[in-house]
C-alpha cells in the first residue's frame, strides 16, 4: 500500500528499515511495480541506488529489513578518503606482486545471506575490483581490488550507497558491534527465562487442579496470568522465529523457523481461544519452554561463532604496540604501525619481535613457538629472517623490517585461516536441503488434513489441524541428534576431552585418515635428558652438575631440561632436582653452537660436538646416536659426558594411533620441524606417512589434496601454524596447552595430556553413531504412528502435545545412556 493509499490514523512500516513512517512523509520509491513508503531521504536513496543498479532482487531474498542509514556512525568525507593514504594502508593491506591489494573490511548492518549478496553484487560491479566475499557470520569482507583503476574509498562509498557501512577492519570497533548484538540476545533470552520460569509455577497449579479439582474462578485467573506473562515471550523473545519465517516464505524456502513459528504462534493463540470460549485447554508452559531452549540454542551458536573472531583479534592485538627504531638521532620508540620496510630497529633479549625483517647486527636464537608450535629457539645470524611476533632469546638484535601490518606472516596465517573456515563443508549444505524437505512435507500434510476437515467439520478443523502440528512437530526429530551428543560429550569431557561443537562425534564415526601434528600433540613439547653417557673419569652426577652450572642462568629448553633432570644420585624425597652447588663465572653464549665458563678456574663448553671440542686441540670422542639430539661436555683437558634429550611422547601415544589401525584409519604425522626428530617419532609409532618441515600453507594443501581424494580428515595440532588446516579438516582437535587462536579454531580441545582420550572419542562416535539411529528410528515410528491417528481427528490437542513430551523424553533417557558408556581400549 502506498503512502497515498494509506488508511487514515493507520500506522505503516519503512519498506526498507522497518521503522514507522512518520505523519505527512511523502517519501516513496517503487519497488516490484508498487509504491513503497519510506520513513526518510536516506532510506529513499539506499532503495532507489538498489533499485537503479538492477538488484531488486534483495528485496524479494532479504530475511529482515534493512539497517536504517542514519543509525551508523557515519564515516566524514575526510576520513574516508584518508583510507587511499599509502601510509594509512600499511596498516591493514597486503599487496600482492602483480600490485593487486587486499584488505579485509567490517560491515555493519549485514543481517541475512541477502545482505551479503547485495554488497558482493554491488562490489563486483565497480572497476578495479577483482575479487570479494563477505562472511555472513564474522561481517565481514575479504576484498581484493586494483588501486590503479579504484580508490578505496569509492568502494566504501558503494557499500553505503545501498545501506551498509564498510571501514577497514578494527578489533575494537568489531567488538563492540559483537558486544551490542550479544546484549540484544540476552535480553529476549532473559524474557523468556524469566516467562518459563513464572508460567511453569502456575501451570503447576492448573495440572494439580486436574487431578484435585480447582474452582472455575482460580482458573480463570492462572489462565489470565499466564497469558499477560507468556505475551511478551511471544511477541519479543520469539520474535525472531517470526521474522525469520516470515523471510523464508517471501522467498520461497522453507527453514526449521516456519514450523517452530507456526507452532508457537498456533499454540499462543490456541489458549487465547480456549480462554475466550471458557473450554479446551491451553498451551502457555509449553510456548514459553519451547522459546526458551530454541533462543539458548541460537545464543550458545552465536557465541561460539565469534568466539574464533574474539581470538583472532587477541592474537593480533597480542604484538608489540611499540618498537626501538633507529634513526639519524639516535634511537626511538615509536608506534609499531609507523614502521615501514627499511626501518632498523632493536630489539632487546627477552623482547617480542615487533615487524618481519632481517638481521643486521648480532647473534641470538630466537624463539617461533607462537607460529611453528616447535619448543626449540632456532639461532639467528646476520642476514637471517625474523618473523613478528617471535621472541629474542639470548643477546640484542638489529634488525632491517620487511613486512608490517597486514603482509607480515602473522597477519598472513590470520587470512589464510579466515578463508578455510568461510568454505561450507558439502555435508552442511546437503543437511540444510534435508531440512527444507522435511518442513514441506510436515507443512503439506497439515495443510491437507486442516482442509480436508474444513470441509468435513469445520467445528473440528483447527483442532485436528493444531495437533498433527503439535504431534508431529520435529521435537523428538530435532532432539534424536543433539541430544546424544550432548550426552556423549559429557562423557568426554570427564575424559579429557572438551567437545565444543557438534558435529565432533557424527564426524568421528566417518573419518579415514587421523593427522597429527609433532611437536605438543604427539609429544610433550619439552625436551627431557633421558641419556648420560660420561667419557672420563667423572661420574654422572658429577657430569650433570657441572652441565647445570653452566646452564643455570640460560632460558634454553636445554637448560630447563637440565633443571628438571634428577637422576638417582641426585633425587631429593619430594622428587624435585635440587638446585646445583657448583658455581660458574664468565657465562658466554656462542649463538647456535653452545655455552662455556670457569668453574674453579677451569674452562668448561658445552653444546655442539665440533664447537665444543674446539677447546682441546686434536680431540676426539665416539659419535652417540642414542636420542633426538644431544650436546658434548668438554673440560680443559677432555671430554666429560655426552647427553642426550628426547621429546617424549605423550602417554597413550602408541595405543591411540594402534586404536586408529584397528578402526582401518590411517594416521599421518605432518610437522612444521624440519629435525630427523619428527622421522624418529614416525618410526616409533609406525607412522608410515610422515612429513617434516611443512609450512602452514603446505599442511594446508597436503589436507586438501587428501580431502579431493575422498578422505574424511581429523586433525589434531597445536601451534598457530596448525589454526587454517584445522579450520579445513572436518574434525579439528587442538591440544589444551596450545596457542588461544588454535584453540579457538578447533572443534575440540584435549585438556589432558593422555591422548587415549582421542582413542575414547573415536570409539565414543561409533557408539553414538548408534544412539543417533535408534533414536531417530523411534522418531520415525513415532510420528508415522500419530500422524494417521491426529488427522483421523483421534488425538485431542493435550493428548499431540503429552505424545509429543513422552516421544521427546524417551528419546533424552536413551541418549543419556551414552553418559555411562565405557569404551574398550
Amino acid at each position: 500500500m502506498s503512502a497515498a493509499t494509506a488508511p487514515a490514523g493507520a500506522v505503516e512500516a519503512c519498506f526498507h528499515c522497518g521503522l514507522a513512517v512518520p505523519a505527512g512523509s511523502s517519501y516513496s520509491v517503487v519497488v516490484d511495480g508498487v509504491e513503497r513508503p519510506m520513513c526518510c531521504p536516506g532510506c529513499r536513496a539506499v532503495a532507489m541506488a538498489i533499485i537503479d543498479q538492477g538488484l531488486d532482487d534483495y528485496y524479494r531474498h532479504r530475511e529482515g529489513h534493512g539497517v536504517n542509514p542514519e543509525a551508523f556512525s557515519p564515516i566524514s568525507a575526510e576520513e574516508s578518503r584518508s583510507f587511499d593514504d599509502e601510509e594509512i594502508q600499511r596498516g591493514f593491506t597486503r599487496c600482492d606482486p602483480d600490485g593487486i591489494k587486499r584488505a579485509t573490511l567490517s560491515i555493519e548492518g549485514i543481517s541475512c545471506a541477502a545482505c551479503a549478496w547485495l554488497i558482493e553484487r554491488q562490489l563486483r560491479r565497480r572497476p578495479g575490483v577483482i575479487d570479494v566475499s563477505v562472511h555472513l557470520g564474522s561481517h565481514r569482507a575479504q576484498l581484493a581490488w586494483d588501486p590503479s583503476k579504484a580508490k578505496l574509498s569509492e568502494l566504501l562509498a558503494a557499500v553505503t550507497e545501498v545501506g551498509y557501512l564498510a571501514h577497514p577492519f578494527q578489533p575494537d570497533r568489531e567488538e563492540q558491534y559483537a558486544c551490542d548484538q550479544q546484549r540484544r540476545m540476552l535480553r529476549r533470552l532473559g524474557v523468556a527465562g524469566l516467562g518459563m520460569m513464572q508460567v511453569m509455577m502456575y501451570a503447576v497449579g492448573l495440572y494439580a487442579g486436574s487431578f484435585q479439582g480447582i474452582d472455575d474462578r482460580y482458573r480463570l485467573l492462572l489462565h489470565w496470568v499466564s497469558l499477560i506473562v507468556t505475551t511478551p515471550v511471544v511477541f519479543y523473545a520469539a520474535s525472531p522465529f517470526f521474522t525469520n519465517a516470515l523471510r523464508d516464505l517471501r522467498s520461497r524456502q522453507l527453514g526449521m523457523d516456519v514450523p517452530v513459528a507456526i507452532a508457537i504462534g498456533g499454540a499462543y493463540l490456541a489458549s487465547v481461544g480456549s480462554m475466550w470460549r471458557g473450554a479446551g485447554e491451553v498451551y502457555f508452559d509449553s510456548v514459553c519452554m519451547f522459546t526458551f531452549f530454541l533462543l539458548l540454542g541460537r545464543y550458545l551458536e552465536a557465541r561460539m561463532r565469534r568466539r574464533s573472531d574474539e581470538f583472532s583479534r587477541r592474537l593480533l592485538r597480542g604484538a608489540p604496540r611499540t618498537a626501538r627504531r633507529i634513526g639519524p638521532t639516535g634511537e626511538e620508540i615509536v608506534a609499531c604501525r609507523l614502521l615501514v620496510p627499511g626501518d632498523w630497529i632493536r630489539v632487546r633479549e627477552g623482547e617480542v619481535i615487533p615487524a618481519d625483517g632481517v638481521i643486521v647486527e648480532g647473534r641470538s636464537a630466537v624463539d617461533e613457538a607462537l607460529l611453528t608450535g616447535e619448543p626449540l629457539p632456532h639461532p639467528r645470524l646476520p642476514g637471517d629472517p625474523v618473523i613478528g611476533g617471535s621472541q629474542n632469546i639470548e643477546s640484542p638484535l638489529v634488525i632491517s623490517v620487511t613486512r608490517t601490518g597486514a603482509n607480515s606472516t602473522l597477519a598472513s596465517i590470520v587470512a589464510l585461516l579466515d578463508r578455510a573456515q568461510a568454505e561450507r563443508p558439502a555435508t552442511v549444505r546437503a543437511a540444510d536441503r534435508a531440512a527444507r524437505i522435511f518442513v514441506a512435507v510436515v507443512l503439506g500434510l497439515t495443510a491437507a488434513v486442516t482442509f480436508y476437515w474444513w470441509h468435513a467439520q469445520p467445528d473440528r478443523a483447527f483442532a485436528i489441524g493444531l495437533a498433527l502440528l503439535v504431534s508431529t512437530c520435529p521435537c523428538a526429530l530435532s532432539l534424536a541428534t543433539p541430544a546424544a551428543l550432548a550426552a556423549a560429550t559429557n562423557g568426554l569431557a570427564r575424559t579429557g576431552l572438551l567437545v565444543s561443537r557438534g558435529h565432533v562425534l557424527e564426524g568421528l564415526a566417518r573419518i579415514s585418515d587421523f593427522v597429527f601434528d609433532k611437536t605438543g600433540t604427539l609429544t610433550r613439547g619439552e625436551l627431557e635428558l633421558v641419556a648420560v653417557r660420561p667419557l672420563g673419569a667423572e661420574s654422572e652426577s658429577e657430569c650433570v652438575e657441572i652441565a647445570r652450572a653452566l646452564e643455570e642462568h640460560s632460558s634454553h629448553p636445554i637448560a630447563r631440561a637440565f633443571a628438571r633432570w634428577s637422576g638417582p644420585e641426585m633425587r631429593r624425597e619430594d622428587g624435585s632436582s635440587p638446585a646445583p652447588k657448583t658455581f660458574c663465572s664468565e657465562t658466554a653464549t656462542s649463538t647456535g653452537s653452545g655455552l662455556s665458563g670457569r668453574i674453579r678456574g677451569v674452562e668448561y663448553r658445552i653444546g655442539r660436538a665440533d664447537w665444543a671440542l674446539s677447546l682441546i686441540p686434536g680431540g676426539s670422542v665416539p659419535t652417540f646416536d642414542e636420542a633426538d639430539c644431544a650436546v658434548l661436555l668438554v673440560g680443559e683437558r677432555a671430554p666429560l659426558a655426552w647427553f642426550g634429550f628426547r621429546d617424549e611422547l605423550r602417554p597413550g601415544a602408541a595405543r591411540l594411533i594402534e586404536r586408529l589401525r584397528r578402526r582401518g584409519v590411517r594416521p599421518h604425522l605432518l610437522t612444521g620441524d624440519p629435525s630427523p626428530g619428527a622421522t624418529r617419532v614416525a618410526d616409533r609409532l609406525g607412522i608410515e606417512r610422515a612429513r617434516g618441515g611443512a609450512s602452514p600453507a603446505e599442511k594446508l594443501a597436503y589436507v586438501r589434496d587428501l580431502q579431493a581424494s575422498g578422505a574424511v580428515i581429523a586433525m589434531a595440532g597445536d601451534g598457530v601454524n596448525d589454526a587454517p588446516v584445522l579450520a579445513a579438516a572436518q574434525i579439528s582437535i587442538a591440544m589444551g596447552g596450545g596457542s588461544d587462536l588454535t584453540r579457538s579454531r578447533a572443534d575440540s580441545v584435549l585438556l589432558e595430556d593422555d591422548l587415549d582420550a582421542l582413542g575414547d572419542a573415536v570409539a565414543w562416535s561409533h557408539k553414538t553413531r548408534r544412539v543417533i539411529r535408534q533414536n531417530l528410528a523411534w522418531a520415525l515410528l513415532y510420528n508415522l504412528t500419530i500422524l494417521p491417528l491426529a488427522g483421523m481427528g483421534w488425538v485431542a490437542p493435550y493428548a499431540a502435545a503429552i505424545g509429543m513430551s513422552l516421544s521427546s523424553l524417551l528419546v533424552v533417557g536413551n541418549a543419556l545412556r551414552l553418559g555411562d558408556v565405557r569404551v574398550s581400549k
